[in-house]
């Protein structure tokens, strides 16, 4: 039972006014006049009032002691996060020489407030150099046969043929047309200038059965197509690809190049497909621009803290906060006359000896501190780190500053470059940034210290497994912990990552967990897991799900408009972060019927009647539905569904 909330003093300004009055008897009993309009009377309000605000500072005192009890036991709390976004540069026209963009190049929304985000990394984009071209027939399983790739390249150069971009004959999901560079083209926003016959036929122009892939160290990954001018290779024009990161290196057919295919794909249900392969005269490749990651925050840069006194427990500001949490080239450096030392930053002391060279950092107040020296119970003295030596110099190598949920931008808010780059004309954020956290309240911090109290932040329960992989980050949204079935196997721990993104435009790669914060959670739970456990951390089996309705409309109601309800209410309520009856993510291993999804779009305003629904199984990586349609898709216990294109028509 929770001890009740108590103030030291609950007077009011009332209270104190009718006090005040009811002693006047006994101090001055001539004064008879307590009306408003006595000067007297004003005088007891106004000191009154001027009462009321000391009792309410001092009411404070136990908010602050509970603050202060926090910070002992150990809980404060959490940090911010950084919104993170992809930023497009585009050059002003095709340059021959290598063009980077620099680490912490600043790009800004417009407004009198901007926000500003900085790139997280260096991009160097160079024109690619075509090297090999190979025709790679279809294996019969909507793959490619590489084994029996033949060279192109002669035929492509010549200028004289045309390349038939799809080999087989008939055609079959799987064709493709393997085109190797001498160079990662990672990052690079590439243009394809292409003549082509007018062969291709039977397809929609807008919805070509193709894709762009290129080979990463977890196989081919898709290319998003952000314009297609040839309407499916079948005419005259310009198609431009965002080349993912990761494209790395591969020997195919004896050659090692860096590959980059064109695969024709199994066409949806109401997608026709080529009667007859499209073919090209010529094809120029040219790098136009490049992608790379930024995020929410200003750089701080190098800053002096001051000289060291020798003395145990010293403490140093920085300048600007909040800061952000710290990577690998921001920390604590001593230095004296030409020899750098640097730190590491520890979360406390617990485990620290005097030759460790530890500090702690609190991002909110940028207090920066050096281990304590502490008496023992025999008389001795025990250092909880080393001390830098008198005299010393103390810098902190840089920082970042910002995040917060403001730097939740939408697309296309980033326009406005503050650093010039060679080349670029424009720049933009095609998607919009996520994962932008404002600094935990008191408040909230105030309702978690009892629960990290009872647990002992120590995982041993399935549920502490879960709450402390939630605390880790604050881009881990959910958790769900299954034991080994073996005995002495690895604890599953699946996490959800939270990409901040609309239900409606989630796909399975937002749900990646990388590497950056598979550390971040690894980190957090290792010091905490019981000795001997073992944990294996991975996302869930996400299963592709395809629904089909057929509505009626209200009379009166705009079907354009209905439809769109409707896809955002199928697409919210199968969400792994916002799905389910209580709006807190699908449930795991929970199965899905029909007469969820009748139900649900029953109670969209203006929906008449529902004729039909139908559910299908989807493969998210290939883009396509699976089978015939089910009453009934069932889920593994660590299984989640993903809304897959939803169809719904409404008459």
């Amino acid at each position: 039972m929770a001890f009740p909330k108590v103030n030291l003093d609950d007077r009011r300004f009332q209270d104190l006014v009718d006090e005040a009055k009811r002693l006047i008897p006994n101090y001055l009993p001539e004064w008879t006049n307590h009306n408003v309009a006595d000067p007297g009377v004003a005088l007891i309000e106004l000191f009154a009032w001027m009462t009321e605000l000391t009792l309410y500072r001092l009411n404070q005192i136990p908010d602050r002691l509970y603050e202060s009890f926090l910070d002992l036991v150990g809980v404060s709390p959490y940090p911010g996060a950084q919104a993170t976004t992809k930023l497009t540069f585009s050059f002003s026209n095709v340059p021959e020489e290598p063009v980077s963009i620099p680490f912490g190049t600043e790009v800004a929304s417009a407004g009198d407030s901007p926000v500003i985000f900085v790139t997280s990394d260096q991009l160097t984009i160079s024109q690619p150099e075509l090297v090999a071209v190979l025709s790679v027939p279809s294996s019969g399983d909507e793959e490619p046969d590489e084994g029996r790739a033949s060279d192109s390249l002669d035929e492509l150069m010549a200028q004289t043929e045309v390349l038939n971009i799809f080999s087989s004959d008939p055609m079959s999901p799987g064709d493709s047309t393997y085109f190797g560079f001498d160079q990662s083209l990672a990052g690079n926003l590439l243009r394809l200038t292409v003549e082509a016959e007018v062969e291709g036929v039977g397809i929609d122009p807008f919805r070509p059965p193709i894709a762009w892939e290129v080979w990463s160290i977890d196989g081919w990954l898709n290319c998003e197509v952000r314009s297609d001018g040839t309407g499916g290779l079948n005419r005259d024009g310009e198609i431009v690809i965002a080349i993912p990161d990761g494209h790395v290196g591969l020997a195919v057919a004896g050659t090692r190049a860096f590959w980059m295919r064109i695969r024709l794909t199994v066409p949806e249900i109401d997608q026709p497909t080529y009667q007859a392969t499209p073919s090209v005269r010529t094809l120029d490749f040219a790098a136009i621009g490049g992608t790379v990651s930024a995020e929410h925050s200003e750089i701080a840069g190098e800053e002096f803290l001051g000289l060291s006194a020798g003395e145990p427990g010293q403490s140093f500001s920085v300048q600007s906060v909040p800061a952000l949490s710290r990577n690998e080239n921001e920390f604590v450096e001593i230095r004296f006359e030409d020899e750098n030392q640097q730190w590491v930053e520890v979360s406390n002391f617990s485990q620290s000896n005097e030759e460790d060279l530890h500090y702690t950092w609190d991002s909110r107040s940028g207090l920066i501190e050096f281990g304590p020296r502490v008496r023992q119970p025999n008389g001795s003295w025990r250092s909880y780190g080393a001390v830098p030596k008198a005299g010393e110099e103390i810098w902190v190598s840089g920082y970042r500053i910002g995040g917060g949920s403001v730097g939740n931008v939408g697309p296309n808010s980033l326009t406005i470059l503050r650093s010039a780059v060679p080349y670029v004309d424009r720049v933009t954020n095609l998607i919009p940034a996520s994962g932008g956290v404002n600094v935990e309240t008191l408040d909230n911090a105030k309702l978690r210290a009892p629960l990290s109290l009872v647990a002992g932040d120590r995982a041993v329960t399935a549920s502490d497994h879960e709450r402390l992989a939630v605390e880790s980050s604050p881009k881990i949204s959910r958790a769900l912990c299954i034991a080994s079935e073996n005995a002495g196997g690895p604890t599953s721990l699946i996490v959800v990552v939270d990409p901040a993104v609309t239900p409606d435009l989630l796909t399975i790669d937002d749900f990646v967990l990388g590497d950056d914060l598979i550390e971040e959670v690894t980190n957090y739970l290792s010091p905490r897991r019981l000795i001997g456990t073992s944990i294996e951390l991975r996302t869930p089996r996400y299963v592709g799900i395809s629904v089909t309705a057929l509505l009626t409309a209200a009379p009166g109601k705009n079907s354009a408009a209905l439809r769109q309800e409707c896809l955002e209410a199928v697409a919210n309520f199968l969400s792994p972060l916002s799905g389910g009856i209580n709006n807190s993510g699908w449930p795991f291993g929970q199965a899905l019927n029909a007469g969820a999804i009748s139900n649900l779009l029953a109670q969209v305003p203006g929906v008449e009647r529902v004729a039909e629904v139908a559910l299908f199984e989807a493969d998210l990586r290939n883009g396509r539905r699976i089978g015939d349609s089910k009453e009934v898709i069932p889920l593994e216990t660590d299984a989640l569904f993903l809304s897959f294109r939803p169809q719904i028509v409404v008459r």
